[in-house]
């Protein structure tokens, strides 16, 4: 209740007197208690994509642990989403060094284009894709055998038929494939929304090439194993058929037969053959006006997805989604709140600004504001915390002793220069004063080594009062965060031509603190 929560300040001087009543209320209006997400599950379940790898491919041979969970569990949404919608073509906002991007065209067979405003990312995307795909069927021979145990293991759990014809190896892959093909899209009753074409998009098939397949099996005797016939009757028909028509000879192909399996081998081919290109690095400053037809010439039915897309970017996302026909869905993680730009912060007229918030009409009409303090409590991490993983309280001491230094001595009170990561590479108090002095561009030589030593003594006691502070903001960052998150999606809310939308989380935020994604599909006429 909100009367109850409001005890916990002081009526007259507003000061916070119940920690515990502070601490309850801030927990009262998380997230997680709203009951607003929707539980990925519950999204998987009704989008009714397959959604695991072809290969069992693991991220975390090429990223570190908190990146491959981060893709990992984002590429399997959005591939779910793409195969619901019956689209092939990504475009990833904000997309860094391709980690994403690069996962979703190599596991997922996607198109995907990936745009950052940053040139150095983009080569750098570059430069890791080429790696990557040079080592990727080695990731991928693994994944197949992963693959292979598990199934060994499921196998010795139920009886294995003894006999397996040659009927059976020429014609069954034929009959799976066509109910592969004649499939219906399942609709999502109640949670999601039709979405693109009636047609359910057919998952991707094997591509391994038949001189891998051949010399995979010459080490055999003449009669194959139980165990590569059941292989054989997963694969596609133009796989199959050089071991049918080339090994065992079990029966003439008809020329009708003939003609389609080798039309079904030329589309193979060239699908391989374009597959090295699947992923497009492009650097571009997206904002909320940008004509996305113009950085991408081959743009079509698509859906946008941006994983930590920084400050204004992830606003920007949604505005471009809900405006333009041809992104049927969007899948966005935002953070970096602290750079977002408000509408109600400073008092200057700016009516051409697209502001990064408030979003949405009813923050507007409210003239709502939160400030920069507020946002920069937005990225601290409860959950990491709450595992003990405490604050810097070291490094933030040194940066609130600076700014006493700056304001006193050289009478500065905003900058738009920023200190960064010099705590890190100082060694010590003295040391990193005078590196930050020089990265603000302040004449060190101002202040002497004693009197920055003065300053450290004066304020050396009060280092329990700013930890215990800073935890306090900490308690408060899942409420400014639901307020930012919530104004996105009831932005997504008012438009008319979205079906569904909804909040997802997505990551384990310990290991991902920004770990909501904002998720929406379009109508299916839109």
């Amino acid at each position: 209740d909100d009367d109850i929560f409001s005890s916990a300040f002081c009526e007259n001087s507003e000061k916070l007197i119940n920690v515990h009543l502070f601490a309850l209320a801030a927990k009262y209006y998380s997230l997680f208690n709203l009951g607003v997400c929707t539980p990925l599950e519950d999204v998987l379940e009704a989008l009714k994509g397959d959604s695991e790898g072809a290969t069992g491919i693991k991220p975390d041979e090429f990223m570190n642990n908190k990146k491959s969970h981060e893709v990992q569990v984002m590429s399997e949404l959005v591939d779910s989403i793409a195969n619901y919608c019956g689209i092939k073509q990504v475009i990833d906002i904000g997309s860094g060094k391709g980690y994403l991007s690069s996962f979703l065209s190599m596991q997922y067979n996607l198109k995907v284009y990936g745009i950052d405003s940053s040139s150095s990312n983009t080569n750098g995307a570059h430069e890791r894709n080429r790696k990557l795909k040079k080592h990727w069927r080695s990731y991928q021979s693994r994944g197949r055998e992963n693959l292979k145990s598990q199934s060994l293991e499921k196998a010795n759990d139920r009886p294995v038929e003894s006999e397996i014809n040659c009927k059976t190896i020429n014609e069954d892959p034929l009959n799976n494939a066509s109910s592969l093909q004649n499939q219906d899209q399942v609709l999502i009753q109640g949670l999601v929304p039709s979405c693109g074409s009636t047609e359910m998009a057919v998952p991707e098939t094997n591509t391994e090439t038949e001189g891998d397949l051949v010399s995979g099996t010459q080490s055999h005797e003449t009669k194959p194993s139980e165990e590569v016939l059941a292989v054989l009757n997963s694969l596609p028909a133009d796989v199959v058929e050089d071991f049918s028509s080339s090994h065992y000879n079990c029966r003439e192909l008809c020329e009708e037969e003939k003609v389609q399996r080798k039309m079904t081998s030329l589309k193979t081919k060239a699908r391989k053959s374009s597959e090295s290109n699947l992923y497009f690095p492009l650097t571009s400053c997206i904002t909320a006006e940008t004509e996305l037809s113009d950085i991408i010439t081959d743009l079509e039915n698509c859906m946008m997805v941006g994983l930590h897309t920084c400050g204004d970017l992830a606003a920007n996302t949604l505005r471009i989604f809900a405006a333009k026909p041809e992104i049927k869905a969007v899948c966005s993680v935002g953070c970096c709140y602290h750079l977002l730009s408000e509408q109600f912060e400073n008092q200057e007229e700016c009516h051409d600004q697209v502001w990064g918030f408030p979003m949405c009409q009813y923050l507007k009409d409210k003239g709502w504001c939160c400030g920069r303090n507020a946002r920069m409590s937005a990225c601290l991490a409860l959950e990491r915390v709450a595992v003990g993983q405490m604050l810097p309280i070291e490094s933030l001491f040194y940066r609130a002793v600076l700014q006493v230094i700056i304001e006193e001595i050289y009478g500065v009170t905003k900058s738009d220069r920023h200190v960064g990561k010099t705590f890190s590479k100082s060694s010590s108090f003295v040391d990193y004063v005078r590196r930050s002095l020089k990265k603000l561009e302040l004449d060190d030589s101002k202040v002497p080594d004693s009197c920055i030593m003065d300053y450290y003594e004066k304020y050396k006691h009060r280092m329990n009062e700013l930890e215990a502070f800073n935890m306090l903001k900490v308690v408060l960052a899942p409420c400014i965060e639901v307020l930012i998150l919530l104004d996105r999606l009831c932005y997504l809310k008012e438009q008319e031509n979205i079906a569904w939308s909804g909040l997802v989380k997505l990551f384990d935020p310990v290991k991902s603190p920004r770990c909501y994604a904002v998720i929406a599909l379009k109508n299916q006429s839109c």
